[in-house]
């Protein structure tokens, strides 16, 4: 089976399940919450497991990246890459991008920063821009 990068509109039990070991200092409550205000859940899909998520909230032409994340086991494989590049195909009304970096510690900065870098976003401050 091939790895699908899925707009959530609801979550299975098994969804749940995922979530959970993705953001494990989050309560399912705040991911239903977050669809039910109409804010879009993008999901890495492999083996009806889900690997990896990022929560985009949609303001206008511009989308804010919130909580990326893949899972420790399945990094370093492009999951993250395609996290963030599939939902700027699926959303093409969206021309500005960005994920805020405020509130990371200095040593996950480090990582964040060649991501965004490698994924074709720049630096402005604390929020890296597309």
């Amino acid at each position: 089976m091939k790895l699908t990068i899925e707009r959530l509109t609801s979550l299975s039990s098994q969804d749940l399940i995922d979530l959970g070991k993705i953001w494990p200092h989050q309560q399912p409550e705040q991911w239903q919450i977050w669809l039910k205000d109409g804010k879009a859940l993008f999901a890495a899909r492999f083996n009806d497991r889900l690997l990896g998520a990022v929560k985009v909230d949609l303001q206008g032409d511009t989308a804010q990246l919130h909580d990326l994340m893949v899972r420790e086991v399945t990094r370093r494989r492009g999951v993250g890459l395609y996290l963030v590049q599939d939902p700027q195909r699926q959303l093409p009304q969206v021309s500005h991008w960005q994920l805020s970096t405020t509130g990371l510690a200095p040593r996950e900065r480090g990582g964040v920063n060649n991501f965004m870098q490698a994924c074709g976003f720049q630096m402005q401050g604390d929020i890296w821009r597309k």
